[in-house]
């Protein structure tokens, strides 16, 4: 869920860390495409604008059962294909570090984290807003899974913030889900760490002024479930 995302988070974003690079906010066709058409928002959090609007992450949320077919998910996976430029262009997922405790102020993650919710020094989260609509204005190179259906999502775009926050389902294993967003990001030019903390597979890293992390879970009934969190174009 969105609150969950957000709190380690904001822990994070106490460290120092400064991360390096240039951002780049291009949007491809693709890209586009995935965002305005194969995004299927739950009509129950649709029009919603509240601050504790947030799922319980982990229960048995599901989507409808045509949307779970082996055809469904295989039309998903062509379609991230067609993102990274076909299935060639995925990369292998590196194995995760285990991480547990405190995050030195070196961890990909800590300056990923600080640079979406305090960039200029600025608490973005105190300043979001709940709104399905966020999840059509995530950076191009870091759109929601296709196909993936939003459960929720929040965004702020006051003063130096530019953070989106989504929360969506997918039938798609993990680890491909996972490997998508990583290929993404190395063609991108951000850095990429892959780690396991918390029962959570994270992937994060920095451009620049733009981050990304992103949370995945296995569901237990065979779902993976995914807190998208980006900052910056």
């Amino acid at each position: 869920m969105l609150s969950a995302a957000l709190a380690p988070m904001l822990l994070l974003a106490a460290c120092d860390d400064t991360p390096e690079g240039a951002a780049d906010g291009t949007m491809d066709p693709a890209s586009e495409q995935a965002l305005n058409d194969q995004i299927m928002v739950d009509p129950d959090l649709a029009g919603q604008n509240e601050g504790n609007a947030a799922l319980t992450g982990g229960t048995d949320q599901s989507i409808p059962k045509e949307n779970m077919t082996p055809e469904a998910i295989q039309a998903a996976r062509d379609a991230a294909f067609a993102l990274v430029g076909g299935s060639d262009g995925l990369k292998e997922l590196p194995a995760a570090k285990k991480m547990e405790g405190a995050l030195p102020d070196s961890a990909a993650l800590t300056a990923a984290a600080r640079a979406a919710v305090s960039p200029g020094g600025a608490n973005c989260s105190e300043s979001v807003k709940y709104s399905a609509s966020w999840a059509a204005k995530l950076p191009a190179i870091f759109p929601v899974y296709p196909r993936g259906t939003t459960k929720e999502a929040a965004g702020t775009d006051m003063g130096d913030c530019a953070l989106r926050v989504v929360n969506y389902l997918t039938p798609v294993p993990m680890e491909e889900v996972l490997a998508f967003y990583y290929s993404r990001a190395v063609t991108g030019g951000y850095s990429a760490e892959h780690v396991l903390r918390g029962g959570d597979n994270i992937v994060s890293g920095t451009k620049g002024d733009a981050s990304y992390v992103i949370y995945a879970r296995k569901l237990s009934n065979g779902l993976t479930e995914v807190d998208l969190v980006t900052s910056g174009s």
